[in-house]
């Protein structure tokens, strides 16, 4: 028999998959108890949600290395600022959790280090999270789409999901690199700034634009390709610079892989018949790739789902969010598992607390 007595969880999430490390947390409050065999939807209160970015100069990329001594760095600094602006202390946490993958290695380990270790320190328990089910779910809450299409888009991750008996099924991906892993290499190329981020500055550049040039389309059924456009266009770039304007090629470049993710998105949404689209993941930040879903949902008689910077950036609330939701249908991670994996599918998470 439920219990219908009310109850709060207040969960604490750290996020340091890439380079950004984010702390955030989040109260539930269920009003009649835990439901045990319906779908949890509780009321959510953002608590704090501070983030910190790593950004090496123009034209470089990340290394793991450098990423994960920034987190040590910042992370505790971070975590008083966390419990300063959520007005709580570390007694008031039910769980603890984190970021179990996918992401990079080292500044994965260095998070989990620390949330091994506050979770000893404090006796409270640890919840590890998937990255990507942590941006699904801070994207239903903060948007209330009901059963959407995700469009799942960022610097390691391209994928098209729908839920079905409690997994996240991932109906089309990426066969190479990710979409914004693609732009931020096409940055560094144009030697474009890493702050805030390069593909926001690829972003601006295509505002400028307006020749459209011609890129290879490369959908295979559900699944896309973005490695060979990404050798097309470096050539492009560099071998005729004066044909060829950087603010043309970041307008083609958006345009094409776009159009090749509306068209996987709109095939996925006919196959489930939904009409909704959640966009999650830094690349949903782009306001012209939120454009081009929202009008092609519109002609189907939809609607499109989109969240701001706070939240479609990798973030620690959207970790905590998931992970709260995992502890209230009973999910811990034992210390002795507490360990991180740079591969880590959507669709391996059960999803225990939907129907």
């Amino acid at each position: 028999m439920t219990d219908s007595s009310p109850k709060t969880i207040i969960a604490l999430g750290l996020e340091g998959s890439a380079n950004k490390l984010g702390v955030g947390i989040v109260k539930h409050i269920y009003p009649c108890g835990i439901p045990a065999d319906a779908e949890l939807v509780p009321e959510v209160i953002e608590l704090a949600n501070v983030r910190d970015t790593y950004n090496p100069p123009a034209g470089e990329g990340f290394l793991p290395r450098d990423v994960a001594a920034h987190h040590r760095s910042v992370i505790v600094p971070l975590l008083h600022q966390a419990f300063e602006e959520a007005k709580i202390t570390h007694k008031d946490l039910d769980c603890i959790c984190y970021t179990k993958g996918p992401g990079m290695g080292a500044p994965l380990q260095s998070v989990a280090l620390v949330a091994r270790t506050i979770s000893q320190l404090w006796g409270i328990p640890l919840v590890g999270v998937n990255h990507c089910v942590g941006h699904i779910e801070m994207g239903r809450a903060i948007t209330g789409a009901q059963n959407p299409v995700v469009l799942y888009v960022s610097g390691g991750n391209t994928q098209v999901i729908a839920y079905s008996q409690q997994t996240y099924r991932i109906f089309g991906e990426t066969l190479d690199i990710a979409i914004g892993n693609c732009l931020d290499r096409f940055a560094r190329v144009l030697k474009l700034p890493n702050d805030p981020s390069p593909g926001y500055n690829i972003e601006q550049y295509a505002k400028r634009g307006s020749k459209f040039i011609e890129l290879p389309y490369t959908v295979k059924g559900m699944d896309v390709s973005f490695s060979g456009i990404l050798s097309f266009i470096e050539k492009l770039a560099k071998n005729e610079p004066e044909k060829y304007s950087p603010e043309d090629l970041c307008y083609s470049l958006q345009e094409n892989m776009f159009a090749m993710l509306v068209e996987i998105t709109e095939r996925a949404m006919a196959h489930i018949g939904s009409n909704e689209v959640l966009v999650v993941g830094g690349v949903g930040c782009n306001v012209r790739l939120q454009e081009m879903m929202g009008q092609m949902a519109e002609e189907r008689g939809g609607k499109v789902f989109a969240t701001d910077m706070r939240y479609c950036i990798d973030n620690g609330i959207m970790i905590a969010q998931a992970g709260a939701l995992a502890f209230a249908r009973g999910f811990t991670t034992p210390i002795d598992d507490s360990w991180i994996t740079q591969r880590f599918r959507t669709d391996q998470v059960h999803v225990e607390w939907r129907t």
